[in-house]
């Protein structure tokens, strides 16, 4: 990320951070019969104070700077979208009306996002300042379903202009994701899923501060996997990949408050998808 959109990120992520910590458990008290959360006050405070700082125009340069503000400032929240919002599901299409949007946070009470690539020329895309539309996808692995947000830039604003849900099979992706749902979540599933060869890199256990790269095989799974693999519903950025392979996709995995940064890719050989190479 440039230094110049690094105030843009700067609010919403600390925003994120209070939002995280209103999410633990805490007591809840009762007033004149109802229940009244300390965590919904407390977000509703952050978010008051988040509504009165405006977004800065650098930050419609670059979308992940403009998204991170969307989906933390309510206010703009509702700005930014295109009232009334095309909203296309089940092949029928309907008018969401302003005053029946509710705030989405997206990614932003997870903790992590994905990029969903071809290849690693892909990822050169995210600093690109001429891309003009985006789509968020809400990909539920379990339930097979999509949630697309469609994201344009029309005069130099970034606007939600239409939702549109489909079946896992009708994406572009599917076939992979099909795969990947299972992978997720099934260990044994995931030994079976190896190249012979797997390439990685990874932090060095004798040696905090550099990295070791090396080969394994499928049975070392075990002992070098990523702490982090998505699973279940996960959050996927499309900045607008003008081909889709099917043969090669890379899933890098972005933390939002972390750092966390994971890259699992995977290569189609005799019609199932192998995993080849990952970095953490």
């Amino acid at each position: 990320m440039k230094s110049r959109h690094l105030i843009a990120l700067l609010l919403p992520l600390c925003f994120l951070l209070l939002l995280i910590a209103c999410q633990k458990e805490k007591p809840s008290s009762r007033l004149d019969g109802l229940d009244i959360s300390s965590d919904s006050l407390r977000q509703d405070s952050v978010e008051n104070v988040m509504e009165e700082m405006p977004m800065p125009k650098v930050a419609d340069e670059l979308f992940d700077d403009f998204i991170f503000n969307f989906a933390a400032n309510r206010k703009l929240q509702m700005q930014r979208i295109a009232f009334p919002l095309e909203y296309e599901t089940d092949g029928e299409t309907k008018k969401l009306a302003k005053s029946d949007w509710k705030m989405d946070y997206l990614f932003m009470q997870e903790e992590f996002y994905t990029l969903l690539l071809d290849n690693e020329k892909q990822q050169q895309v995210v600093a690109d300042t001429t891309v003009n539309s985006v789509v968020i996808e809400k990909i539920q692995l379990p339930q097979k379903h999509i949630k697309k947000y469609i994201f344009e830039r029309t005069a130099g604003r970034w606007m939600l202009k239409k939702i549109h849900e489909e079946p896992l099979a009708a994406n572009a992706n599917g076939d992979f994701l099909d795969f990947y749902g299972h992978f997720a979540t099934d260990t044994l599933y995931q030994s079976h899923s190896m190249a012979d060869n797997v390439t990685f890199t990874a932090p060095d256990p004798e040696d905090e501060l550099n990295n070791m790269t090396g080969t394994m095989m499928p049975e070392q799974w075990a002992d070098f996997k990523p702490e982090v693999i998505p699973s279940g519903t996960i959050y996927n950025i499309d900045y607008g990949n003008t081909s889709h392979s099917d043969q090669q996709k890379t899933m890098l995995v972005r933390g939002i408050a972390n750092g966390l940064e994971t890259t699992l890719t995977f290569g189609k050989k005799g019609g199932h998808w192998k995993l080849t190479q990952f970095t953490y």
